[in-house]
């Protein structure tokens, strides 16, 4: 399969053992504000563009803009964003997929995710809560799975963390307890993108969220606070703890804006746009 990656210049170089994170359209779009949260927080600037016909056309000016010079500069459906210091890349996803090519574009993820040679790859996800089992109403709303070749790598981080793997469920409850999977309601093609994953022996971990539609900005802030134990992108300090070590909210903004804390320069976002840049146009 030809590669659906358009790089944009020679500061992309080669993506070979980076982290890639990207997120799946979920419920509440929760991976794509964490996705948006990363992107923000660490300046990360944009290598280039993941050309595919599976998406929904969306176009619009830039999201993470800071200056007036680039706020005019335009950002599609799904962009790359990297740092060559951190040896991370992010795909951020800010349409649907058209409707009957879901398997053709986990084809062609998984086929670029192989080419380049991630390290690993951390899918950013969220679920129903409203259909969470009895076991899952206790405790912490977030949860991962990690496919066999993850594992391999990671050994027992994991279970270090403390961290809760995503509880299976009855096939078929009610008639017969015995057989049990995977249930991801509300997760798009999270699911799917996973076992695709585990047959093809790629090192992919799905980190999700159980939550409702509504204001999700608390639980992407929840969400990158969870990726951050594992892959430790934004060093906290002692009195830096949950959301205050991304948006800092006591900075004498203008009415209705939060403050992007950044390593380099901080970046103004209006409330009211903080969902996908403005492109709220995702189920």
């Amino acid at each position: 399969m030809a590669s659906v990656f358009i790089a944009t210049g020679p500061a992309c170089g080669n993506l070979g053992g980076y982290t890639l994170i990207m997120p799946v359209v979920s419920v509440g779009n929760v991976g794509q504000l964490t996705v948006d949260l990363i992107i923000s927080t660490l300046s990360l600037p944009r290598v280039g563009y993941f050309h595919s016909d599976c998406l929904l056309p969306v176009v619009g000016n830039n999201p993470y803009a800071t200056t007036s010079e680039n706020s005019a500069e335009m950002c599609i459906s799904s962009e790359v964003y990297a740092s060559a210091e951190q040896k991370l890349a992010v795909l951020q996803i800010r349409s649907p997929i058209v409707q009957g090519k879901h398997r053709s574009f986990r084809q062609q993820l998984l086929s670029w995710i192989k080419e380049s040679e991630f390290s690993r790859v951390v899918v950013l996800s969220s679920s129903h809560a409203h259909h969470r089992v009895d076991r899952q109403l206790v405790g912490t709303p977030l949860r991962y799975l990690a496919t066999p070749a993850l594992q391999t790598i990671s050994g027992d981080k994991f279970q270090t963390l403390e961290w809760k793997e995503l509880e299976r469920v009855a096939a078929f409850p009610g008639i017969s307890e015995e057989e049990q999977e995977i249930y991801i309601p509300g997760g798009g093609i999270t699911k799917s993108l996973y076992n695709d994953s585990c047959t093809e022996g790629i090192p992919l971990a799905v980190l999700l969220i159980f939550c409702s539609e509504g204001d999700n900005i608390p639980d992407a802030f929840n969400l990158l606070t969870f990726l951050n134990e594992w892959i430790q992108l934004i060093e906290k300090t002692g009195y830096q703890t949950g959301a205050a070590v991304y948006f800092n909210e006591n900075e004498p903004n203008l009415p209705g804006e939060v403050m992007v804390t950044s390593r380099h320069t901080p970046l103004l976002m209006r409330k009211s746009d903080s969902k996908l840049g403005g492109l709220r146009d995702v189920p």
